[in-house]
């Protein structure tokens, strides 16, 4: 079986899908990834084989539009309306119009049995369509985009689609695999089939400290992610060592990119600054981890049965805190005037540790992801679809 994959240019959409491209590969099936460089680089670290189109696309550049210097986007725009929520779709949407004519090129020269995409490449169920192959969606994970603005991607790509023969406009997929465990994803959405949340954060060393027994009552993991930091969030980073200054109990292990080592000033002693480093490497050692609420960080966290602080920052990010919180495995501050205040950050980390609630609710949300189907399992699946 011939699979193409296919992504919207950030590799933080791609790389859910790494495991089930491994499990395929893993099967003895052929998976190309095709994409701009932003996918490309990171299917290329991950060991798959890609077809590379156009040029980067620094998606962080949207995000930086109308901010002011110094400040991150949360504090300029603070959460997304509903209908902000709902035009995130339409940027992808516009998207596909530069790559669908190459992309259906590629595929017609490379003759695919299935084509898989993650949620936002709407370009994958229209060259599944045009090639009479089936067609699989993959969600990132909590997701507060299927509705509204899915009615709005369908009546632009009308015309587009009925100009490739497709005269019932854009296609649902044929499948659509999600990843979040029972009771995280949002109610009401289209049916889909469960996929484990198998962590994949890069690759790279396992660390000589990650062996080091903890030195306090609890170890806490603070990752907000390369986006995050990119888009001014440094002063967030350097309130949260404040917080954790405050807190003896506490040994953080904090993950940022070494150019922002030196912006952090100096470090309390049960603070450790590392560059960034595969979560699945340590975060089963953890007691809890602060993050930003991405997709990715939340499904590692879930599937480690780690108590989770979420400081969510754009879009999606607000949608998974508040499910997160509603499991009663994390708590969540979700204003920039509470994230910036190390006081309410200490208090509300310490109420996370404190007493065993919170801890068992992020056990059972572990135990039942990695109940959850895994990649290799769900390949004869996808095998009787694409024959």
């Amino acid at each position: 079986m011939r699979v193409l994959m296919l992504s919207t240019p950030l590799a933080t959409h791609f790389t859910p899908m790494v495991p089930l491209a491994w499990a395929l590969r893993g099967a003895g099936h052929d998976v190309v990834v095709a994409g701009q460089p932003d996918v490309t680089d990171a299917a290329h670290a991950a060991g798959l084989t890609t077809a590379v189109f156009g040029d980067r696309f620094h998606a962080v550049d949207l995000f930086r539009a109308g901010l002011r210097p110094g400040r991150r986007p949360l504090q300029e725009f603070g959460e997304p309306t509903p209908d902000q929520l709902n035009s995130t779709p339409q940027v992808w949407r516009n998207h596909v119009a530069y790559y669908l004519d190459d992309y259906l090129e590629f595929a017609r020269a490379y003759r695919p049995n299935l084509v898989v995409s993650e949620q936002m490449e709407f370009s994958g169920r229209v060259v599944g369509a045009v090639l009479g192959v089936p067609s699989l969606q993959f969600r990132w994970g909590v997701d507060p985009y299927t509705g509204a603005g899915d009615r709005l991607v369908k009546l632009f790509m009308g015309p587009m689609c009925e100009r490739l023969g497709l005269d019932d406009g854009l296609p649902d997929p044929d499948l659509i695999l999600d990843p979040c465990p029972p009771g995280l994803q949002l109610p009401g959405l289209p049916a889909a089939r469960p996929i484990r949340p198998v962590p994949y954060n890069g690759t790279g060393p396992l660390p000589d400290w990650i062996h080091e027994p903890k030195g306090r009552a609890h170890r806490v993991c603070v990752s907000l992610g390369n986006q995050t930091l990119a888009l001014n969030g440094v002063p967030l980073l350097k309130s949260i060592v404040a917080a954790l200054a405050t807190l003896p109990e506490v040994e953080a292990i904090v993950t940022a990119a070494t150019d922002h080592h030196a912006e952090l000033g100096e470090i309390p002693g049960n603070v450790r600054v590392v560059a960034p480093t595969p979560l699945t490497g340590f975060l089963e050692g953890c007691d809890a981890i602060v993050h930003h609420g991405g997709s990715g960080t939340s499904l590692t966290a879930c599937h480690a049965g780690v108590r989770q602080l979420v400081l969510p920052q754009i879009i999606d990010q607000f949608a998974t805190a508040r499910r997160l919180v509603a499991t009663g495995a994390a708590l969540a501050l979700d204003t920039a005037r509470e994230q910036d205040d190390p006081k309410v950050l200490a208090e509300r980390l310490g109420a996370l540790l404190a007493g065993p609630g919170h801890a068992e609710a992020a056990h059972r949300l572990g135990v039942a992801a990695r109940g959850m189907p895994a990649p290799a399992a769900l390949v004869p699946a996808l095998e009787e679809l694409a024959a």
